[in-house]
């Protein structure tokens, strides 16, 4: 059976002294005698002690004093790509003796909001955030600014505010997808993606845009779709499969709807990639959990958390004055598997 986890008013108590003496104590503060600091730490040592950090950076808090935690803004946990940025945010942190408070705003504006104020009445550090997909108002952005805690923007940046931020570089990524699409015989891509209010939408839009002009293709409003999941593609793709000018290739912008498309397709007794050809965006654990597997671009979110809490950390320190926005680019790389033909590698 596990022992009871003890505190320092336990240790206080069956000691006989007082709590700040077991803190300094344990802090190994010489305003306490050695022979109680000694007996102290003994006991603690004895009883598997752990000092609470947490509570002591919200006793330092409600002080004034700057918490050493970083508070994190997530649209979806349950997302891999999300995941994997909390998992190279929480390793790069670590490095710097700093902690990760990381919240869900479910994509929700409101909620996006109330956690905003909770780490600004916390005193975080600072915080790193990714918008959700209906904020088109960012005065609980502003807001923090103004209470001197850094803010830093990864994936879903904020226009409306010039912050530091660290993306992919969605044009790039979106670019060498649909020019591979074409290079691989499709003539006519459809592209699934979110609103165009979304910064992130905008880049991949003009990647698949400029891909299309440069190799005289239309582009043709009637197959981008707004559809951003894989139920509500599995819904709309049997209709734009069914037309006579059907598309032969398909550009998602992740991979959860590429997998929509890939259901619906061979549902339907489409051959892949032999009738159809289908690109997704982030390269998740599903995409190699199907078949064929997806060929997708790979985000790199490991290393967008760890280039995020960088950027962060060295605001927070002063090496990054507060005047200087810095902007970080992650490169993506297109990862082909069985939803795209094969082309030798010199090729493309």
């Amino acid at each position: 059976m596990n022992e009871k986890t003890i505190t320092m008013k336990d240790i206080a108590r069956e000691l006989n002294v007082s709590v700040a003496t077991v803190s300094r104590s344990l802090k190994n503060s010489k305003l306490i005698s050695k022979d109680v600091r000694e007996k102290i730490q003994k006991y603690a040592e004895e009883h598997n002690f752990t000092p609470n950090l947490l509570a002591s950076n919200l006793r330092n808090s409600s002080k004034g004093q700057q918490l050493n935690i970083i508070g994190v803004i997530i649209p979806q946990i349950a997302h891999y790509y999300f995941s994997t940025v909390l998992s190279g945010m929480e390793e790069e942190a670590s490095k710097h003796d700093y902690m990760i408070i990381a919240a869900q705003s479910d994509e929700m504006f409101e909620r996006e909001v109330e956690i905003c104020e909770a780490f600004r009445k916390t005193r975080v550090c600072g915080v790193i955030v990714s918008q959700a997909k209906d904020t088109v108002e960012y005065s609980h952005f502003q807001k923090l600014i103004d209470s001197n805690i850094p803010l830093v923007f990864y994936d879903r940046i904020c226009t409306g505010l010039n912050t530091s931020r660290v993306v992919v570089d969605d044009y790039q990524g979106a670019f060498s997808a649909v020019e591979y699409l074409i290079k691989c015989g499709c003539k006519r891509i459809a592209f699934y993606r979110t609103p165009m209010k979304i910064e992130i939408t905008k880049n991949r839009y003009n990647g698949y845009r400029d891909a299309l002009l440069k190799h005289h293709l239309p582009v043709d409003p009637e197959i981008e779709i707004v559809c951003d999941n894989r139920a509500d593609a599995e819904d709309i793709t049997p209709e734009i499969l069914s037309k006579d000018n059907r598309p032969d290739g398909f550009f998602a912008i992740n991979d959860d709807t590429a997998l929509g498309i890939l259901y619906s397709a061979k549902r339907m007794g489409f051959r892949i990639p032999t009738d159809i050809q289908i690109c997704g965006f982030s390269n998740g654990i599903r995409a190699i959990s199907c078949e064929p597997m997806l060929t997708t671009v790979e985000q790199r979110g490991t290393k967008i958390g760890r280039e995020a809490v960088d950027v962060l950390i060295k605001h927070i320190k002063g090496e990054t004055p507060k005047n200087k926005i810095d902007k970080r680019i992650v490169k993506t790389r297109l990862i082909i598997r069985g939803t795209t033909k094969r082309l030798p590698e010199n090729s493309y």
